[in-house]
């Protein structure tokens, strides 16, 4: 579904754009015509800018991470603009199947991976990363979370069903990766399953634990349900054994311009990381992310 959307959007925003330069070139203003196409399909860098500019506003003193700079902040837009076309106007509408979960008949390594993609996204986000623990030899599946605006409480069979190929493949424990909405979507699947022993690590990349200041625009359900101090997250902390944290690593950011202020990025009791100058998008394809996965893939005994 979400693939059908995002591709309306690609082919309306670039059929409008050609039109809109036709119109300029029929009367011979080739420089408009430039600039009306450019205006039209580089859009969405203005609307990130409104993000970033959210963002330095409600920056808090004292929060989990320092307060980004100006030039932080135009430096985490910059990647930003580069990062969100390749995955909102390519990876995820048109190459969501490109590469499929790897699950060989036999396998060598000690555990697998499930991929857990956040709101508005879908499993093409992954594309990068399956890549590479394909090449690594490594089984992973890749989730869509169905109904693309649902209720986050309906995410968890989908992650179950993936947990489970992993499991009958591996017999071991599983990692997880969340990236925003897909790592509450983690939590919620733990809760509605008591599945703690089935696994190794969590790992969420810009998670909207404590909710985030620019949902209170969303009007989805599971919009709704990432505004900070709502019920929903009041009652899903509340249900949580208080060792069930130490299972997760939390990178957050003070250049997210989705989950801000930094601090809501944070779960307590887990190994919460600050990666510095990147923004939302762009944080699920650090490095360090990929590494702090693969070490414990490869190494950590589960706690």
């Amino acid at each position: 579904m979400l693939a059908r959307l995002q591709q309306t959007l690609v082919f309306t925003l670039a059929a409008t754009a050609a039109l809109v330069a036709t119109f300029f070139l029929i009367r011979g203003r080739p420089g408009w015509a430039a600039i009306a196409a450019g205006a039209i399909l580089l859009g969405y860098a203005l609307f990130l800018a409104l993000e970033f500019a959210m963002l330095y506003v409600v920056q808090e003193e004292g929060d989990a991470a320092p307060r980004a700079s100006a030039l932080q902040l135009m430096r985490a837009w910059a990647g930003e603009v580069v990062t969100a076309p390749r995955v909102f106007f390519w990876r995820q509408p048109f190459c969501a199947d490109a590469e499929p979960d790897h699950l060989p008949y036999q396998t060598t390594a000690a555990r697998g991976v499930v991929l857990v993609h956040g709101f508005v996204c879908n499993r093409g986000l992954w594309n990068p990363w399956m890549r590479e623990l394909r090449t690594r030899g490594v089984p992973h599946v890749a989730v869509n979370l169905e109904p693309v605006f649902g209720d986050i409480d309906r995410y968890p069979r989908i992650i179950e069903a993936a947990v489970a190929r992993i499991e009958a493949l591996t017999r071991r424990p599983v990692v997880l990766v969340g990236h925003s909405m897909g790592g509450l979507a983690i939590r919620a699947w733990l809760r509605q399953f008591d599945a703690d022993a089935r696994v190794h690590r969590v790992v969420t990349i810009g998670s909207p634990h404590q909710g985030t200041w620019l949902a209170r625009f969303g009007q989805t359900i599971n919009g709704r349900q990432m505004r900070q101090r709502n019920a929903w997250l009041a009652q899903l902390a509340a249900d949580e054994p208080a060792s069930r944290a130490s299972r997760f690593t939390c990178f957050h950011g003070h250049c997210d311009n989705i989950v801000f202020p930094a601090g809501v990025g944070t779960l307590p009791g887990a190994s919460n990381v600050h990666l510095p100058g990147v923004a939302h998008v762009h944080m699920a394809f650090q490095p360090a992310v990929f590494d702090e996965v693969w070490r414990w893939l490869n190494g950590p005994a589960k706690r």
